[in-house]
Formats: structure tokens, sequence, C-alpha cells
């Protein structure tokens, strides 16, 4: 992210915000065509071309808490406002950057750090409780052994947060961190000029921190710098970092810095287009729309120049017009792709009694054998579909189950009856919790979850089914309550536990009878052991062993003679 000089900045222009006078550029589109504040302020005329706005500065820690434990939300709030009274976006830029932090953090240990970065996040949270959109960590890829795009080394925020051991640990506590108090919005990772300079380096550290679990949505490519890259190797470019991370993309900071009109026309021209189509692409923010005030040289990336719309700027507005984009990201309004492959199993039909790997999910499709709310695999391990596959215990889990999410299995069930159930699982927030059903009808009750240290930790929760009979079905692992990791799933039978034969009961009682595997074969009334026998001999039941409960619950085992 960029800082305009501010010996350059400009004071004209209409400022504060207002009802957008005309529709934005944006409008009826699939995705969002934004832009930032103009000298620390929301221009009236904001709306009537951009409906997404980020904060250039006024969000940033160092603008916010420049006296420690003193926070200045103003500006922030200002935009925040802006999106909230004219149905736009709001995207919060950033929690945490190596760069315009507060001074008095570059004289504090670690643990103290930690402390205040602390206390930064919960200030947010506080203010801004129902953020959409966040820019949790910024800049942070390494352009050395101990270099970073933007002075991490010069704060203990790297310490504070877990460290770096080759592994960016402190991206993936943040994002922690970001997710236990906005468990909704869209948690992005932000970098540089990822399109020419450091692309395979940005899309190793969306890998690894993915891999350890940071629960990141999405990677925001700030696409400064553009100017001098030809159609080709841009169009090149983008679809690389797409497939390196199979995530949605935001293109959060986009200009063409120059003073060449043509030259910024066709940039535009053959680089706005991609994004538009780019059905992975969920939102784009330009950084800065008045010349003069924005942070190139001379705020030469402005589209309107002393009133008047440049040649770019006139373009836009005409593509835009015309072209609405595609969007499958399923973020921001944007829609899901529908799987047309036959549901079947993914490694075999699933014995119960038996373990079923919550990632081991029918192969079929979105709305077919799983259905998952946004088209991202946010582990990016394992499967590549948007199931969010995230590495666990060894193995794999399927993690960030929102609250409708579902997947279903083939499963054969062995024998008749009811079944115990052991589920590993792991959430890090309030309110976690899933449901079974077998062919459509819930077999158990919803099974909640206790919150753990993180969604690392799997602990054991535990469910009875009802009555289920033998044979093939399909079992559905339904998401009833958000953040939900599910591991595996264990089934076994019900076996009546054997007490010592009863042999009177007061008045009629009712009886299940059951074959020494479980299945469920017949049920009487009787007012005691010897004329429940009675009534078995007499019935269609063969000589054997039979296991019986009583309808209290208690269990024993009877022999029949014919």
């Amino acid at each position: 992210m960029r800082t305009k000089n501010l010996s350059l900045i400009l004071l004209s222009g209409a400022l504060l915000s207002g009802v957008a006078s005309a529709a934005p550029l944006a409008s009826g589109a699939t995705k969002f065509m934004g832009n930032i504040t103009t000298n620390g302020a929301v221009r009236s005329d904001f709306g009537t071309y951009w409906n997404q706005i980020t904060a250039e500065n006024e969000c940033k820690w160092g603008s916010v808490e420049g006296t420690r434990g003193t926070y200045n939300f103003k500006g922030c709030k200002d935009a925040y406002n802006w999106a909230k009274n004219n149905g736009g976006h709001f995207k919060f830029h950033a929690l945490v950057w190596g760069s315009q932090y507060p001074s008095w953090l570059a004289n504090l240990s670690a643990a103290d750090t930690k402390t205040a970065i602390t206390s930064w996040f919960d200030a947010v949270k506080t203010n801004f409780p129902d953020l959409e959109m966040i820019d949790v960590v910024n800049e942070a890829i390494r352009t050395g052994t101990n270099a970073y795009h933007s002075g991490y080394e010069k704060t203990k925020i790297r310490e504070a947060l877990g460290g770096d051991n080759n592994d960016y640990a402190f991206v993936t506590t943040a994002f922690k961190m970001a997710r236990e108090r906005w468990p909704k919005a869209v948690l992005i990772y932000n970098d540089y000029n990822t399109f020419q300079w450091q692309i395979n380096e940005g899309i190793a550290l969306v890998n690894q921190i993915k891999k350890a679990g940071a629960p990141v949505d999405a990677y925001g490519q700030q696409a400064h710098d553009l100017t001098d890259m030809n159609a080709t190797n841009f169009k090149a470019a983008l679809k690389k970092i797409h497939d390196g991370v199979g995530m949605p993309l935001f293109i959060t900071e986009y200009d063409i810095g120059t003073d060449d009109d043509a030259l910024q026309k066709q940039r535009y021209s053959e680089q706005i287009p991609e994004f538009m189509n780019a059905d992975y692409v969920a939102g784009i923010t330009l950084w800065g729309y008045i010349y003069g005030s924005t942070w190139t040289t001379n705020g030469n990336s402005g589209l309107i120049k002393n009133g008047s719309d440049r040649p770019a700027m006139t373009w836009l507005k005409s593509y835009m017009a015309s072209n609405k984009g595609v969007n499958n990201t399923g973020l921001l309004g944007g829609t899901v792709k529908v799987d047309t492959v036959p549901q079947a199993p993914y490694k075999g039909v699933i014995a119960i009694p038996g373990t079923v790997e919550a990632e081991n999910y029918d192969v079929g499709g979105q709305n077919q054998s799983y259905y998952d709310a946004d088209a991202t695999n946010q582990g990016n391990v394992y499967r590549q579909d948007a199931v969010d596959v995230v590495a666990a215990n060894n193995g794999y889990a399927v993690g960030y189950g929102m609250a409708g999410e579902w997947l279903e299995y083939t499963v054969n069930v062995a024998t008749a009856g009811a079944y115990d159930v052991v589920a590993m699982a792991a959430t890090g927030v309030d309110g976690s919790s899933f449901r079974l059903f077998l062919d459509g009808k819930a077999i158990t009750d919803t099974v909640k979850l206790a919150k753990g240290a993180d969604w690392d930790t799997y602990a054991t929760v535990t469910a009875k089914t009802t009555e289920i009979t033998a044979g093939s079905h399909v079992l559905k692992l339904a998401i009833t309550g958000d953040y939900t990791n599910v591991d595996n799933l264990k089934f076994t039978k019900v076996i009546p536990t054997r007490i010592s034969e009863r042999t009177s009961f007061e008045g009629s009682q009712g009886f299940d009878v059951y074959s020494v595997k479980g299945a469920h074969l017949s049920s009487f009334q009787a007012s005691s052991v010897s004329d429940l026998k009675i009534q078995m001999q007499a019935s269609s039941l063969k000589r054997g062993l039979y296991l019986v409960r009583h309808k209290d619950a208690s269990n024993f085992l009877i022999t029949i003679e014919k």
C-alpha cells in the first residue's frame, strides 16, 4: 500500500460525503469498482463514480493511535459511514503493517508489542464490529533473510505474533486474531507489485499461511506500477497468481501513473477488462482519482484533471456502462459455479461401522455432493474444489465450515440399529455445531462444539443416531454453526450391555428385541421375563440368543428354544 507525498497535496475540490448525484460506474456490475479518500476526506462526488471505499491513511494504526491508548477513528469512520449511508462497500486498511505504525511502537519489547497489537485489534473491533472486508496484513513478503517490504524489522511485530522461521508464523497469528473478532469478514492478505517483482514469493507466502491454518479468504493485489507492463505479460501474471493460490483475488490499489494520456488510456483498456472478466476477481479499488492528489509523481495517476476527465476516465465510463464482468468468487454478491459431475464416492463406499474422513466427501461438486458458501478452497490442499480442506492432525480436515454448508458421503450400513458417533472437531469461537442426516432425514440432534484454543486444536464430541436401516445410504454432514472444523466421524454400533436377567415387572411393559448383531427384529408387551419368553417362542423368531431392551433402557440377553 502506498501513501502520497504529503508535499504534493492540493486542497482543491469538494470534500465531505453526501448522497451520490448519479449511479456509480459499477452499478449493476458483478463486482465493485471503488476508490480511496482524497486528502483525508470523502469528496461529495465520490458516489458519482465509485461504490466501494478504502481510507488511504485514516484507518492505519499510525494515523489512529499516535498516543498510546488514545484512538482517533474520525477519518476512518467518515469512510465507513459513507459506505453505510450510500449502499457501498467499505474495506478496512490495514491491521498489521511494518510501516505507518505508531512511533512509540518501535521502543517496545516483544511482550509489550503483543499487548499493544491486541489492544489495537480490540479497539478496531469496538468501533467497527461488522467490517465486511479487512486487509489483515500488508506487505510482509521477505526481500532477504531479515528484510521485508516495509520495515517489519524496525519493530517487534514479528516476534510478538510468533516470529518467522521461514513460515510467516506472525502473519498466520494475525489472521487468527482477526477471525476471532470478525468471524464473517472477508480477510485479505495484501501486497505490493507482485505482478512483476515478487510473484512467486507472494504465492509462496499465501500458500504457507494457508497450510498453517490462517483463515485467509482472499489475496489482495495492489497492482501499482503496471504502467510499463505490456498486455501479454500482464495477462500471464494475473492467471499465474490465481492458479498459484487458488483463491479469490482483490485488485486493491490500482493506478497508472503517467502524464501521457494515451498510455494511461491504453493500460486501462488492456487491464481493466481482464480484471472485470476474470471470474476469480471479487472487486477492484483504484488508488486515487483526482490529478495532483494521489501518491504518484505529481499525482499523475489521477483520472480527473482540472475538473475534466482524462481519456482513461472517458474510456472507463464507456466500458463500465456496457460491461458487467464475471464474479464466481461467492464473495460480496458474486455467484458460485454449479458443477454437473454425477455424484459418486470419492475413494469408494464408506463402511459403517467405520470412520468417515470429512475430506473424502463424494465427487459431484457444488450443490450436488456439497454446498460451500464461496468458491475458494481456503486450505488449498488435498482436493482442488470449493470445499475448504485444511491440514490437521497429520492429515486433513474440512475447515471454515459456515452455517448452511454441507457435505455428502456414500456409505453402506452393515447392520441396522442405533450408532454412537465420535467426531474429531475444532473451533475457536462459540456457537459452532453440526448435524447428521441420512437420505435427507435427521439422525442426530445438533452437535455443539466447545470453544477451543484455536481451529488447530481438535477434540472429540459425541452423538448418538436414531435407528437406521442396513444398506446403501447418503450421509450428510450439515454445518449448523459458523466456523466448524471436522476431521472425521467414527461410527460404532450401539451394543446393549448385559445385565442380570430380571424376572418380574409391575404391569405390562414394552420390550424391543434385537439380533446379537444389533438388528431390530420385533417388539412385545409382557409383564415378566417368562411372559416375554413365551411370546417370543410363539412368534416367528427362530431358536437362538437375542438382545432385549426394556423400555427403561436396561438391556439383557434371552435365549429362546423351539
